[in-house]
């Protein structure tokens, strides 16, 4: 029988109710975005665990026990569930912790290796074809008032170090961690789902360790490339899986990966420190690392089974260019032969990036100084790390500090006393592209953009290259594009990346030492040919993210890794089975490509170089007679 009110047949209204589906499809939702933040955000298993029992307990609630109260009572009872979650969230952060050095769980040991300091022993790689000795201490920890002095020997130990994780990185800016989830995702898409990565690295002031990689078993006397990374001489870390050393090792070398200190730590000038030190020297205390780090090679490397008299130093970006500040350097005399060079230089006139004089590095030391309310270096030590790092003022830059650097670079090469003995370098073909994403460049303000690079120039480099929009193939979602966009890259890349590499190919022929120059073109799905895209290649370490490459990258891979390790072990990079690479002839201006199959092609920036090459007259005039 019908329910009526009243007496009569009229149905009792009843309150209306959003579909169950609706209900079902917004927790969907919310817990879409739960699992978001947790796996982006990289947190604790006992944090998904909580989140579990959490949202398993407001279910069993919210269809149980309240199921007939109204919104009003169900809403504030969500609050406090939001607010739980919140809670987790925040206390189930990844924590830091230093990174394994081999890549599977619970490695097995190596034997006992002894060196100056004591003995060690490292891990094996999974198939047991390679050594790894990670986090050895080069110098003692530059914490409290060792901060901002030239390192010291390392301190030895008792027993027998267990170097199977890396040292801690440098003190450095972090990203968020959903951020560089989202960047891994979306730019290299590296990103994967992994219940096991749900950490940090950590970081330390006390970051003075290397590593090194060597074939299995018992060698000797073989060649070693030493690597220093880059990142703006203010980021990065010795760990990074691009260029780890395993798999050329594989191929009969040894490699070194060294972590040094870095931004306000590493690169900071102040008359006072200069004062204090015995050789009267400040704002290069991260070179002064990188040094440090190769008078460990050659005291203790034989240990290791291999030769301190083959050694070959190596390095991209802001690590290129502390390559050639160590090939200018009289304190590296010595300690290496041969030096690789990958997107940076400082064989300018007056350098891009990466170098300033001594006088705006000190100029930079006193405005940090005021930043924090202190006069004197005594202070400047106190200043937490944590807190120093914060500095709004860059200390990005190497400079002549008269003792580690004692001239403008180029004047070295020009006097014929530089220390490499033979070279290779080169450029990848989008290297500026990722640094200027923000930048729209339209026809407009095409000419006014060239000009904050090239100056009075840039209407000539205008000319040259007129505007004309990216290829789309190495479009990023981010860019801010622009009709004009493919042209200021093609032009910035030249004058902040490449030209360093002409002109030092240059020099080095002139002095007769033998140089091989090369352009990396290999578009990808991850770095392509970007800044640092050829990392992977070189080092051999498509394999950890072979679900971005094709079977023609491995190809390439292969080639570039022995091109490499001829090099290391002959100053010479070519061999059996390998395209001839031609030596850097100034007047043929050709490189070898690194495209889908390696051949040699003129350089594509050989005009704009004529250019270049009058700006830097200009520049250096102006610079020596003090007009700027």
């Amino acid at each position: 029988m019908k329910q009526t009110a009243h007496g009569n047949d009229t149905p009792i209204s009843r309150p209306r109710r959003a579909p169950l589906v609706l209900r079902i499809l917004a927790l969907c939702f919310l817990g879409l975005i739960l699992i978001f933040l947790l796996e982006f955000g990289k947190h604790t298993l006992w944090g998904w665990g909580l989140c579990l029992l959490t949202v398993g307990g407001y279910l069993v609630l919210r269809f149980t026990l309240l199921k007939r109260k109204r919104g009003l009572v169900k809403f504030l009872w969500d609050l406090p569930f939001l607010a739980i979650l919140g809670v987790i969230l925040l206390i189930s952060r990844p924590p830091y912790q230093r990174i394994p050095a081999a890549d599977y769980p619970n490695p097995e040991a190596t034997d006992v290796i002894h060196i100056a300091q004591g003995d060690l022993t490292g891990v094996y790689t999974e198939d047991r074809s390679v050594e790894i000795y990670a986090g050895i201490p080069y110098a003692k920890p530059p914490v409290g008032d060792l901060r901002f002095r030239e390192p010291q020997d390392p301190d030895g130990w008792d027993g027998i170090l267990a170097c199977d994780t890396f040292g801690p990185k440098a003190m450095q800016a972090e990203d968020n961690v959903i951020y560089s989830s989202l960047v891994d995702l979306t730019f290299y898409h590296y990103f994967h789902v992994d219940p096991m990565d749900n950490y940090r690295e950590e970081m330390s002031e006390d970051c003075l360790y290397l590593n090194v990689w060597k074939p299995a078993g018992d060698v000797s006397e073989l060649p070693v490339l030493v690597y220093i990374h880059g990142g703006s001489l203010t980021t990065g870390a010795s760990s990074y899986f691009e260029y780890r050393g395993q798999d050329l090792a594989k191929r009969g070398i040894l490699v070194v990966t060294l972590a040094y200190r870095l931004n306000v730590f590493g690169f900071l000038a102040d008359e006072e420190l200069a004062e204090e030190s015995p050789y009267h020297t400040t704002g290069n205390y991260g070179l002064l690392d990188q040094i440090k780090a190769l008078e460990w090679v050659q005291n203790n490397i034989t240990a290791f089974g291999g030769d301190p008299a083959k050694v070959t130093i190596c390095g991209e970006s802001a690590g290129a260019s502390c390559v050639n500040a160590l090939c200018v350097s009289p304190l590296a005399k010595g300690l290496f032969r041969y030096a690789i060079a990958e997107s940076s230089g400082i064989t300018a006139r007056v350098p891009y990036h990466t170098f300033r004089s001594y006088e705006d590095a000190l100029d930079t030391g006193a405005s940090i100084k005021k930043e924090f309310g202190v006069t004197s270096a005594a202070d400047l030590r106190k200043i937490p790390a944590d807190q120093l790092l914060k500095t709004r003022y860059p200390n990005n830059s190497l400079t002549v500090d008269g003792y580690a650097i004692t001239q403008q670079p180029f004047l070295t090469y020009e006097a014929g006393e530089n220390n490499e003995e033979a070279l290779l370098s080169g450029f990848n073909a989008h290297e500026a592209d990722v640094f200027l994403l923000n930048r729209r460049t339209d026809t407009e303000n095409y000419v006014e953009t060239l000009k904050e690079v090239f100056e009075e120039y840039a209407e000539e480099v205008a000319e040259l290259i007129p505007p004309y929009e990216r290829d789309p193939d190495y479009s990023v979602f981010i860019d801010a594009g622009g009709n004009a966009k493919g042209a200021l890259n093609e032009a910035v890349s030249a004058a902040w990346f490449t030209y360093s590499h002409f002109n030092w190919s240059r020099y080095a022929e002139d002095l007769g030492i033998p140089v091989y120059e090369y352009c990396f073109t290999k578009w990808n799905p991850a770095l392509s040919c970007f800044h640092a895209g050829e990392l992977p290649y070189v080092f051999g370490n498509l394999w950890r993210h072979d679900w971005v490459y094709s079977p023609e990258d491995f190809s390439l891979s292969e080639k570039m890794q022995q091109y490499w390790v001829n090099f290391v072990k002959t100053g010479n990079p070519n061999g059996e089975g390998l395209p001839v690479w031609e030596p850097f002839r100034n007047s043929e201006g050709k490189v070898m490509e690194f495209g889908d199959s390696p051949g040699m092609i003129p350089d594509p920036y050989q005009a704009l170089y004529e250019i270049i090459d009058r700006q830097q007259e200009s520049r250096w005039a102006d610079l020596s007679s003090g007009s700027r």
